[in-house]
């Protein structure tokens, strides 16, 4: 496994599930919470911060979440924030990202949108020119906060719309959020020509896909991995190449998944689904997108070729325009050959 963490290491890959704040480095939320000393749970110390994300359950993990998004208070938390998680990414050898934002929880604690989408823009556009990673952005409505955030979401996505802005997801609770309740907020999104990419059947079952599917207009699932209950769902998937954003580990922290070796993704590759690995809020759940790809395969049984496949599944399934996708595909494809000698 040594060598195939060397190999992984170096693999050029692309992220397509990770979160904005949920990628905050432990070094970067004590800075935050050191500033905001007296006034947060959250500990200002990095060591600590590993005892503070141990979660109860995923309830537990939103409410601890969202204490971390109370750290961003203006623009400048926002833009080193930003900045921060492509240099991390970068680092991994990520060429493209897709990073899930949530602009209303920000928005409604006080930073203006254009002040928002200001700060994420120039930090994509600094990232590029620092560490060579094109980011790109998913408009998140927090489930939790219902309809109004639905509201305010799609708002802020189709008037400011910021250069970077690809995709419209849903994510946060599952339980006690259904999905057919946003078709009005995602149908006017995909008309302005935006992706649908909400989450979907991580700590429910098949039918909460099957709404993000009929009612949302899913071009991707968000976890998804409540499909290797349902073989028509599984059967209905594969055939046309919907593909899941699978992140191990946070399905475990997250408690939606007992143990890591009773996770469904053998079963989902195994059923010819088009899977894709990615880290969720790798800090928080104390992994990398590296890590993830070793997690995958132990539990796929593969080695390079195998992995590097997955790598492939992630360009295929991102929105990467077709001459960045063969770029990228190109250097997977090159790194490999090197690695066979």
């Amino acid at each position: 496994m040594t060598d195939l963490r060397t190999f992984i290491a170096g693999l050029p890959k692309v992220e397509l599930h990770v979160h904005h704040v949920g990628s905050a480095s432990p070094r970067i939320v004590a800075e935050l919470a050191a500033r905001h000393e007296g006034r947060t749970p959250v500990p200002a110390d990095p060591q600590l911060l590993a005892d503070y994300f141990v979660f109860r359950d995923f309830a537990h993990f939103v409410e601890l979440y969202l204490s971390v998004v109370d750290l961003i208070k203006d623009p400048d938390d926002v833009w080193i924030l930003t900045h921060e998680v492509a240099r991390e990414l970068a680092r991994q050898q990520v060429r493209y990202a897709e990073l899930t934002v949530t602009p209303y929880s920000h928005v409604r604690r006080g930073i203006p949108a254009p002040a928002f989408c200001e700060a994420i823009e120039d930090a994509r556009k600094r990232a590029a020119a620092d560490f060579g990673i094109e980011l790109r952005w998913c408009f998140d409505i927090p489930g939790e906060a219902g309809l109004p955030a639905a509201e305010e979401t799609l708002r802020i996505a189709l008037d400011e719309r910021p250069d970077g802005l690809i995709s419209f997801g849903l994510g946060g609770p599952e339980v006690g959020v259904p999905r057919p309740q946003f078709k009005p907020y995602f149908d006017q999104a995909r008309a302005a020509g935006l992706h649908s990419v909400p989450h979907a059947g991580e700590t429910t079952g098949p039918q909460t896909i099957w709404d993000a599917l009929h009612e949302l207009g899913a071009e991707r699932v968000g976890h998804g991995i409540a499909a290797a209950q349902d073989p028509r769902l599984l059967t209905y998937l594969a055939e046309r190449r919907i593909a899941l954003e699978v992140c191990p580990t946070s399905n475990v922290r997250t408690r939606a998944v007992a143990h890591i070796d009773e996770h469904p993704l053998r079963r989902l590759v195994d059923a010819g689904l088009l899977v894709t690995i990615n880290s969720d809020d790798p800090p928080m759940f104390g992994t990398t997108l590296d890590d993830e790809y070793a997690v995958a395969a132990r539990l796929l049984d593969v080695g390079p070729e195998g992995v590097a496949e997955l790598a492939r599944n992630a360009v295929s399934a991102s929105f990467l325009d077709e001459p960045g996708k063969r770029r990228i595909l190109a250097e997977i494809d090159a790194y490999l050959a090197d690695r066979r000698g």
